[in-house]
């Protein structure tokens, strides 16, 4: 049965954003593994878009979306990096193992900000099945991430410094304070 004109599919930042039963966060991907492209939802077109481009040679190292119904100091939803098998699309949402949180502040000009990173596993894959907790990651992977980071606002103009990456414990009580924020 065809659509009526006008309407768009369901605003993701609205969907449910943790299972309660068993902790599984909800991740809208925004951003795939691989992409130049660094996609982003506008909530006035219920749309996907572009947001901006990186440089040839440099490409998002793994999915990121965000944790729906959630208010970061930022003014958007809490920002997910998601481990998963294969790169997903825009707009989907993954049940996702959340593993714990990338601390880290931004500097743009004389204005510094909080850009904490949620980091979470799917549900579903087979790489990153093994890793249960922050520390099942290997040290190389969160220099890379930081070196990652650093270039990317780098590129904006502004700095990027990690502050540490702390559990599981400290990535929920995040997500309460911006799910009240929301």
């Amino acid at each position: 049965m065809p659509r009526k004109p006008g309407k768009s599919l369901t605003n993701p930042v609205l969907l449910k954003p943790v299972d309660k039963t068993d902790g599984i966060v909800q991740v809208i991907v925004e951003t795939p593994k691989g992409s130049r492209n660094k996609f982003a939802f506008d909530e006035k077109q219920n749309i996907f878009t572009v947001k901006k481009v990186l440089p040839a040679g440099m490409a998002f190292p793994y999915d990121f979306g965000f944790l729906p119904r959630t208010l970061a100091p930022d003014g958007d939803p809490i920002d997910v990096l998601l481990l998963m098998d294969e790169p997903a699309f825009p707009g989907i949402a993954v049940r996702a193992r959340l593993i714990g949180i990338i601390e880290g502040e931004q500097t743009d000009g004389k204005k510094t900000n909080r850009n904490d990173r949620l980091l979470a596993v799917a549900e579903m894959n087979h790489e990153y099945a093994y890793i249960k907790r922050l520390s099942d990651l290997p040290k190389k992977f969160l220099r890379e991430l930081e070196e990652f980071f650093v270039n990317y606002h780098r590129l904006e103009g502004k700095k990027y410094k990690l502050l540490g990456c702390k559990q599981v414990d400290a990535a929920m009580r995040m997500i309460q304070k911006a799910r009240r924020a929301a």
